[in-house]
């Protein structure tokens, strides 16, 4: 089952009950990327209004003609929701359209940060610094999940957030900054500046020198070429991820980046581009999509029994996206596998997410554990579902 509340973020806008194809074209994603069977989904849209003002004033909206409830009032409805979904379907595993994106931004951060780390001069791996511009809740999420990046080299939970900074649509996140900051960006404010407000992306560049700019902003172009050529200057290999959906709001195209960059750029969008040539050289977007992990990790879940989805299952698909290129793709420079693979990277990251489960005693299908490796791989493949071959009609005989 996949769950929308169809409510904004940086990936849609608040599309009211719009929005349900969302969910529609995810359980597609699924069926195509990990073999789910078409008749064991459902779409859910929750439709607690929406704060649009478009679809409030169209005669043909078909959704409730009202302003979103609360959040109070919205973490009532899901406790509901929940405890309902439950007890009819003990055995469902559900959704929601927001969960997945940490996940395969932290793989593509992983590959990208390994790359410029082993660059002639690039930074120690534990010396990446890391900007996000754009500090909404789907934001601050991602800069979590991509925190685990630095606790996997062993640091501490400070050192980690030391390496990320934050900003929104009025600078700098920092603490004592004037007009104070909502809860959830207080978790990374910088503890380390004092000073005035630093509205000017290209003078928070300027203060950070970061090697990593990542941007879920929604502000069309806001990469400008001044940007990118400052983070060039910085860097010999520069990470820019514009994860910012559609490509209307994206906020660095990947022909301009590279352009800018003179090709050294790493670059990874939430919007599909195609590949550019330069000087000669092809070089190959790369698309933060969750579809790279949200399906292999739904299938692990099934597979596994799981009786709940930890976090740990999240970074180990992250972990294993990480991990799922080829040679090939290596040596093409990628940070993400193609996604003509799709049904490969699904079958590995569901044997990471079974494993884990397993470490967190959190299975339910207990006999996996007498597979070894390649007998569990094996079981995984067996259990992804293919469509029916079309067979031949039947000529009939002539009389």
């Amino acid at each position: 089952l996949l769950a929308t509340d169809l409510n904004a973020s940086s990936v849609t806008l608040d599309q009211g009950v719009n929005g349900l194809p969302i969910s529609l074209g995810k359980l597609d994603l699924y069926i195509a990327g990990a073999g789910i069977r078409p008749l064991s989904t459902l779409p859910i849209c929750l439709d607690v209004g929406t704060n649009t003002e478009v679809h409030l004033n169209d005669p043909l909206y078909l959704g409730l003609r009202q302003t979103r409830i609360s959040p109070n009032e919205m973490n009532e409805f899901m406790q509901e929701f929940m405890q309902a979904m439950r007890e009819v379907f003990p055995k469902l595993l559900v959704q929601f359209e927001i969960q997945g994106t940490g996940s395969v931004i932290l793989a593509g951060f992983h590959n990208a940060a390994d790359i410029a780390s082993s660059a002639p001069q690039g930074p120690d791996p534990r010396d990446h610094k890391v900007l996000f511009y754009g500090a909404g809740s789907a934001g601050i999420g991602v800069a979590k999940q991509v925190m685990s990046y630095f606790l996997n080299l062993g640091m501490s939970e400070e050192e980690a957030k030391s390496r990320i900074w934050t900003v929104d649509s009025k600078g700098l996140i920092y603490e004592g900054r004037p007009g104070g900051l909502y809860k959830h960006k207080e978790y990374f404010a910088r503890k380390d500046y004092s000073g005035p407000p630093i509205k000017s992306l290209l003078e928070i560049v300027n203060y950070v020198k970061p090697t990593a700019l990542l941007g879920l902003s929604t502000q069309k172009n806001a990469f400008t070429s001044d940007i990118v050529t400052r983070m060039t200057e910085l860097n010999p290999r520069p990470i820019i991820f514009p994860l910012s959906n559609p490509s209307s709001l994206c906020e660095l195209e990947f022909a301009d980046a590279v352009e800018w960059s003179k090709g050294k750029v790493l670059y990874a969008s939430g919007s599909p581009y195609e590949s550019v040539e330069f000087e000669g050289k092809t070089y190959e977007p790369g698309q933060g999509n969750n579809m790279y992990v949200f399906p292999g990790i739904g299938l692990g879940t099934i597979l596994s029994s799981a009786t709940r989805v930890t976090s740990k299952m999240i970074e180990r698909a992250a972990t294993s996206l990480a991990g799922s290129l080829t040679e090939e793709e290596k040596e093409a420079g990628l940070i993400y596998p193609r996604l003509a693979r799709i049904r490969d990277v699904s079958a590995e990251i569901a044997f990471g997410v079974i494993r884990q489960a397993q470490e967190e005693d959190v299975d339910g299908a207990k006999r996996l554990r007498d597979l070894d490796d390649a007998g569990l791989m094996s079981y995984v493949r067996d259990k992804m579902w293919n469509p029916p071959q079309p067979t031949a009609p039947t000529v009939p005989s002539k009389l």
